[in-house]
């Protein structure tokens, strides 16, 4: 047996550490009914004694998910809330290796000196959690050996030895036995415990019991699951019980056997972790029940109640096809139910009945069982995917031809492909394609069951003779006791060891130095406040009382941690399928979180030197046009970070790693510089050019030059270099200014110096439009694909396409002759000792570029509406028009109506003070998604299919309108009693209030309609969603007028004007069409993320714009095309609505923020003159932002209101009050 491998690994205790922080990290004791971070008290070995990675850094997090709570008493016999509690979880690691962990849970008396020094209450509680940690899957012996420890720790009778000499000696001794041949044999005390592992010829080592699993669901639920599983759903287990939630978790992954989950896997999910449920790509997560999740947007996930057997999800699971369905069904009920399944048989053995299930059918459930079912879902793959190997194609890359092996399964079943939605969706998961490479690589191909079992089947025989015979008993393996220490005994007596609380392992003399240093601390700041023992001036105790050594032993283990984690999502970025958005993703996400919370810039720098080794091992730097933009971001937000730091080796590296993906790239130089370029603040900054004009001068060929010529030489490809980035000619000069006179350079060479910038300058903007930094704001759609106008590029001035290829060739270029370590040996990268003035650190390189003259000093009034009691999903306002408010004589104007997840509709009079709340509607059973009214009714449509009709007065419900199959996502109310409604079935569906009844179907998409946009006055209706189509009907003559195909992702925001069809979509782009004609006049593409919403301004013919990238665009035709004219920065998250009337403008983004524009109605005559008029848009004022996520918004312009609906339930009124 090696001595390096062990079963258990580690043993690791986790509480209330020296260190005292809330879940939401605020320092201190903030009293009992608060919970806290938990923290790595002991563990055993040291990880620095130990031949296994430490435990990771998340264990405390994970093993008491909930945090720790403070407690008044401890162990209650007569109360269950108090007993220890007993549950296994398992870890994934970024290589995709599972870390198995015992957990025992329990109240245990808090450290005095904790007590102490936080003015904590004597004789307080705290939660505690010790673990055993290993790479086995060894469940029941990691709990039984836990299990003893903490008998023996609370033993009246007490142990022979100190409880962490026993814990030393089992973790350090106790070998891994080998599969199929030991079963190692150790002892606790007076306890005997066995462990082994079966062949590797068998079924894969699951030590659990498959009980829980068919207990929690029936049948039919347990296929359904088991089908979500094999597809690559999003799942979310609910239980109460911790084990509950790891124990389905891991049998659904033994069920999927030869098959493994490739996707994120977190069978228990800390509390604090919730908003990881909103993940966009295909996970498994195991949530305790008492976690709300009603403010989450769970579309599409597959939520699994074990607690009352139910499946629920918005989007359909496929079936599995027949005879596999009738197969697996019925073989199951067999196993389970023998009694009831067997009824109508003959107790007779004619000796042709099956005996399969006959060593286990009347017998309680055990080992037997879970083994039988296991072979089930083994013979069904075998059926299911019969003869595949056959269309395995050994090529260079190893394709499956599942085309082929679908077409020959539907001739051998009978049944049409079109019937095999599942089949294809399976094929096509990167589970079956990571058992086919498996099974092609490597050796597991000698080994692999499915195709024993299919052979075995195909030649007649038992599906059991697949497996060796276990007639071979395993060899015993016996660990011996070390005799009990009975240096303190006489007369063959042996000491006993008893303990009140768990008991600490024995602290070095740094270790005892460094926690009293904490407290030290705590105590001295927490003398006048017992609620916030902080440390004195922001100081981290624990970092100031770390060694030298510690401290560079700590920051190194978390670089390899952070580099490790970032390798394994860069691995998973690159392969995101087609269909895939990367920006969306969780691996983005992921990484995008590691470079910009690490304060030391780890991941940063991790990130670029993880791309850096991929490059040097051969990648070809081969990114879709989306993934291209979301490492770009990555790489921008690295160097703005590595900015803010002053590390300029971070900011080299990354330019470096940027221009050789873009050499290998094959995007224009325009969209490259635009796109990823102008918005790093580091080239207005002077000590980069400092470094750079170093770097040129060594560089230099021609050192026996006159210096002065040589330096000016230098300066000229600096000047070209800043023009073509869009420097302003301030700062570009200022620049050039200083370097110049540090160098001594005379004045008739400044004097050139400055007219050849400002000639560059000129031809800049001849050649590119005044766009980069020097005007943001000015920025050109690209012309429609279909625009008979297009511009000659060959009419363009050869002086600047020479310079703008210099400016590629000299920084970016492909030629790699050319560029020859283009950055590798700049030397000066920090700043001068001049005392030269540099940026703030931390500024945001983009900088609102709003005029003050038209911003009032009046305070806003913002009022916060309580009502729901779950997140507002959506928010409608009762216009003036929609009532026929002509005399303005109508109450219901200006009303606010409001939908949640809580299933009610809300009515909100602004002008009631204090008691603004009319109605609450109640008749919905899932999330509000849409609401319209007119002058006597509301209507709202919901994820519960249906849409209701309600009286505005009366607040009674009307009519229920019912025959959609999916949510209901849009709702408007027609004049003459009509509503037209969209859903996520993908109909757009007319209705007659009256009648109750579903009038005519408008139209039909193959996928979720998102967006719906009705005119009355034509009866012209524009829809898009999902399907990535804008569809035109004409309502009235009931005719589809126009199929408006363009875009490449959904469509999330449509607005029409007349013949104008405005259009915003996932693509980054807007489309401007025409109605009539169905061509796309404009593509507006200058936005960095996907356009949620689109507006028109009637009065001056203008476009706006906003994105996620928390940006709004000003859009204006001119001759030639549709220009941006102006790029407003003023909100820092998604634009969620603009909205627009004559001389106002409301905003609304998700992080609570709103702002109110104006044009005076006296300069409307001024625009004419100077040609913009959308220039003459002013910030009237903005309110005063709250920390909260929104998700609608909603304006009432006439009356100067905008309201924004959170998660948290609450709306937020701002009016702001003025005269006009």
């Amino acid at each position: 047996m090696a001595s390096s491998s062990r079963i258990f690994e580690y043993f690791v205790v986790c509480g209330l550490g020296p260190e005292i922080r809330s879940l939401d990290m605020t320092k201190g004791f903030q009293g009992t009914g608060v919970m806290y971070m938990p923290s790595f008290l002991d563990q055993y070995p040291a990880s620095n004694h130990s031949i296994y990675p430490p435990p990771p850094p998340q264990l405390p997090t994970c093993v008491l998910p909930a945090g720790i709570e403070i407690y008044s008493s401890g162990l209650d016999s007569n109360d269950l809330s108090t007993y220890p509690r007993s549950y296994p979880i398992v870890l994934t690691e970024g290589d995709g290796s599972k870390i198995y962990v015992s957990c025992i849970a329990f109240r245990d008396p808090i450290c005095e000196d904790i007590a102490e020094a936080y003015r904590i209450p004597e004789n307080s509680y705290a939660d505690k959690c010790i673990c055993l940690v290993s790479h086995s899957p060894s469940f029941q012996v990691l709990r039984d050996a836990l299990e003893e420890l903490f008998i023996l720790c609370f033993s009246p009778t007490g142990s022979s030895k100190p409880l962490w000499e026993v814990i030393a000696y089992m973790v350090s001794n106790v070998p891994l036995p080998t599969p199929g041949k030991d079963r190692v044999m150790f002892a606790i005390e007076n306890c005997l415990l066995s462990a082994e592992a079966p062949s590797k010829e068998r079924l894969p080592h699951a030590d659990i019991s498959f009980q829980p699993l068919v207990q929690c669901l029936d049948v039919d639920n347990l296929i359904r699951l088991f089908t979500a599983v094999l597809l690559e759903r999003r799942i979310l287990l609910r239980s109460n019980k911790y084990t509950l939630l790891t124990l389905v978790s891991e049998a659904i992954c033994h069920l999927i056997y030869p098959f493994r989950w490739q996707h994120v896997y977190i069978p228990l999910l800390f509390f604090s972790g919730v908003d990881y449920i909103d993940a966009p790509t295909p996970y498994m997560m195991g949530l305790h029940s008492d976690v709300d999740t009603s403010g989450l947007a769970i579309d599409g996930v597959v939520v699994v109640d074990l607690e009352h057997n139910s499946i629920t999800t918005s989007e359909d699971i496929p079936s599995i096809p027949d005879p596999e369905f009738s197969f697996l069904r019925g073989e199951i009920l067999k196993l389970l139910h023998p009694n009831v399944v067997g009824i109508d048989h003959m107790k007779i053995n004619f000796g042709v009945i099956s005996e399969q299930y006959a060593g286990c059918g009347r017998k309680p459930w055990g080992g037997e069982h879970d083994f039988q079912l296991r072979l089930i879902f083994l013979r069904f793959f075998a059926s299911f995917l019969s003869g595949y190997r056959n269309f395995i194609e050994i090529s260079a890359t190893n394709v499956f031809n599942s085309q082929a092996f679908v077409k020959k399964r539907s001739r051998s079943t009978n049944q049409p492909i079109d019937s095999m939605t599942m089949i294809t969706q399976f094929l096509d998961s990167q589970g079956f394609l990571d058992y086919l490479e498996r099974c092609i690589n490597s050796d597991e191909n000698s080994n692999n069951l499915l195709d024993k079992l299919q052979d075995a089947t195909g030649r007649g025989q038992n599906p059991t003779s697949i497996f060796p015979s276990a007639l071979v008993e395993p060899e015993v393996i016996t660990i011996a006791e070390t005799d009990a220490d009975d240096g303190g005994a006489s007369h063959g007596e042996v000491a006993k060891y008893c303990y009140d609380r768990f008991p600490s392992n024995i602290r070095t003399e740094e270790q005892e130095e460094k926690r009293r240093s904490i407290l030290t601390s705590v105590s001295g700041s927490g003398r006048h406040t017992i609620s916030s023992p902080s440390v004195p001036n922001g100081m981290d105790p624990k970092a100031e009382s770390l060694s030298p050594r510690e401290r560079a032993a700590e920051r190194e283990r978390m670089v390899l941690d952070i580099k490790v984690k970032l390798q394994g999502l860069w691995l998973r970025l690159l392969r995101l399928g087609a269909s895939e958005d990367p920006l969306s993703s969780f691996e983005y996400g992921t990484i995008l979180a590691l470079i910009e919370s690490d304060a030391e810039g780890i991941g940063g720098s991790g990130f670029v030197e993880c791309i850096r080794e991929h490059i040097h091992s051969g990648w070809q730097c081969r990114l879709t046009d989306e993934q291209f933009i979301a490492v770009k971001e990555l790489l921008k937000t690295a160097i703005n970070r590595a900015i803010s730091r002053n590390d300029m080796m971070t900011v080299r590296d990354a330019l470096e790693v940027s221009a050789e993906m873009y050499r290998k790239d094959s995007s224009n130089v325009p969209d490259y510089v635009q796109r990823h370029l102008y918005s790093l603040s580091l080239w207005d900054e002077l000590r980069f050019w400092d470094g750079y004009f170093e770097y040129l001068m060594d560089r230099s060929s021609n050192k026996l030059a006159n210096y002065v010529s040589l330096v000016t030489a230098q300066l000229y490809l600096m000047a070209g270099h800043m023009v073509r980035l869009g420097l302003s000619d301030t700062d570009a000069w200022h620049i050039i200014e200083t370097i110049a006179e540090k160098n001594n350079l005379g004045y008739k060479q400044l004097i050139k110096l400055r007219g050849l910038l400002s000639h560059m300058q000129q031809l800049r903007v001849g050649y590119w439009g005044p766009t980069g930094k020097a005007q943001s704001s000015l920025t050109y759609g690209l012309p429609s694909p279909r625009s008979q106008d297009a511009v000659d590029d060959s009419q363009q001035p050869a002086e600047a396409s020479g310079l703008g290829r210099s400016w590629v060739q000299s920084m970016f270029s492909r030629d790699r002759s050319i560029r020859s370590n283009s950055f590798s040996r700049v030397r000066k990268w920090t700043s001068d000792g001049d005392g030269q003035a540099t940026p703030e650190v931390g500024a945001s390189p983009r900088k609102t570029e709003l005029p003050t003259s038209g911003q009032k000093k009046l305070q806003s009034n913002v009022r916060v509406l309580k009502g729901h009691t779950g997140a507002v999903t959506t928010l409608h306002c009762v216009t003036r028009r929609e009532v026929w408010d002509l005399f303005g004589d109508r109450e219901d104007a200006g009303f606010f109506i409001s939908g949640s997840t809580d299933c009610t509709v809300k009515i909100w009079d602004p002008s009631l003070r204090g008691s603004e709340l009319r109605a609450t509607l109640i008749g919905h059973s899932r999330p509000i998604r849409a609401i319209s009214s007119d002058r006597s009714k509301v209507v709202s449509g919901s994820d519960d299919q249906t849409v209701i009709v309600w009286d505005k007065q009366t607040s009674q419900l009307l009519e229920e309108l019912k025959g959609h199959n999916g949510p209901v996502s849009c709702v408007r109310m027609l004049s003459g009693e009509r509503v037209l409604t969209a859903s996520h079935d993908g109909t757009v569906k007319m209705w007659d209030v009256r009648t109750d009844t579903c009038v005519a179907t408008v139209g039909r998409f193959s996928n979720a309609v998102l967006c719906m946009e009705y005119d009355d006055t034509t009866g012209i209706l524009a829809a898009a969603g999902r399907d990535v189509v804008a569809n035109i009907w004409d309502i009235r003559a009931g005719r589809q007028m126009q199929r408006l195909q363009g875009h490449t992702k959904w469509i999330r925001s449509i607005r029409m004007a007349g013949d104008t069809i405005l259009t915003g979509s996932d693509d980054w782009t807007a489309r401007m069409w025409s109605a009539s004609r169905g061509t796309c006049d404009a593509v507006l593409a200058c936005h960095a993320g996907p356009i949620l919403c689109v507006e028109y301004s009637m009065s001056d013919k203008g476009i706006f714009t906003g994105s996620a990238d928390g940006l709004i665009r000003f859009w204006e035709a001119e001759e030639g095309g549709i220009k941006c004219v102006r790029n407003l920065t003023l909100h820092s998250a998604s634009i969620l609505s603009i909205n627009a009337a004559e001389h106002w403008l409301g905003v609304g983004a998700a992080d609570n923020s709103m702002s109110l524009f104006h044009r005076p109605q006296e300069r409307l005559g001024s625009f004419s003159s100077t040609g913009s008029k959308m220039a003459g848009w002013q910030l009237y004022r903005t309110p005063q932002r709250t920390v909260a996520m929104v998700r609608c918004v909603a304006s009432d312009l006439d009356r100067k209101r905008i309201c924004t609906g959170g998660r948290n339930g609450m709306l937020r009124l701002w009016e702001a009050t003025i005269n006009i």
